[in-house]
């Protein structure tokens, strides 16, 4: 008898261990709904040219050093409409900007003194929020990725050199052409108010001779 209850209780035990390892079918509520929410990273109108690993410095004047800005991802965006491109790097875990500017006709990228692996530039940065004129040091894990780097963004300032001067251009074709216009209604302008002031004196000039007429009717008489 005493040997029957151990096996007994072990199969109670499974049996119910069976019963709650079963699906009953029930869907429990969750006790918080959690809606999706859509992120906006500003790139939506942009498209990546250029998409590298790398580690940020800024140059401290104050300090006179170069101090780590963040390590991450660095692009080349270019604008879907405008054609514009700016560089934007983020840190990788935090994914705060850490570098925001345009890529100007006049951004001259070089490298590093004594470093392959890294490259140098200034540039009107947005980073936080406000213009600052700043230097930039970009190291990249390897001398092929800082040339790939250093080869777009002078290849895209070149490029945009072409579009602002083609810009230059149309804009004084436009205001030569608007100046053409002005001389030529100004020009137009001055001829009817000559003719006008032809025709006024026409009526004038007829008095005058209508009055001397008369000035010698008036002599014959006598």
């Amino acid at each position: 008898m005493a040997s029957n209850e151990p096996e007994h209780s072990r199969e109670e035990e499974e049996t119910t261990a069976a019963a709650e390892d079963e699906d009953t079918g029930a869907q429990v509520a969750p006790i918080v709904k959690l809606e999706e929410v859509s992120v906006t990273t500003g790139e939506e109108d942009e498209e990546a040219v250029l998409d590298l690993k790398a580690k940020l410095y800024r140059f401290d004047k104050d300090g006179n050093q170069w101090k780590e800005r963040g390590a991450g991802t660095v692009k080349l965006l270019k604008h879907k409409e405008t054609g514009k491109v700016r560089l934007v790097m983020r840190q990788s875990k935090t994914l705060k900007i850490c570098a925001n500017h345009l890529v100007i006709p006049t951004l001259i990228v070089q490298e590093h003194a004594g470093n392959d692996k890294s490259c140098v530039w200034h540039a009107a940065d947005f980073a936080d929020g406000e213009l600052k004129d700043e230097m930039f040091c970009m190291r990249f894990a390897s001398v092929e990725n800082c040339k790939t780097f250093m080869e777009m963004v002078h290849e895209i300032a070149e490029s945009q050199k072409s579009k602002e001067e083609n810009k230059d251009a149309s804009a004084a074709a436009g205001l030569l052409e608007k100046l053409s216009v002005e001389d030529k209604d100004g020009k137009a302008k001055t001829d009817e108010k000559s003719k006008e002031e032809t025709k006024e004196e026409a009526p004038a000039a007829s008095k005058e001779k209508g009055s001397e007429s008369e000035d010698k009717e008036t002599v014959s008489s006598t």
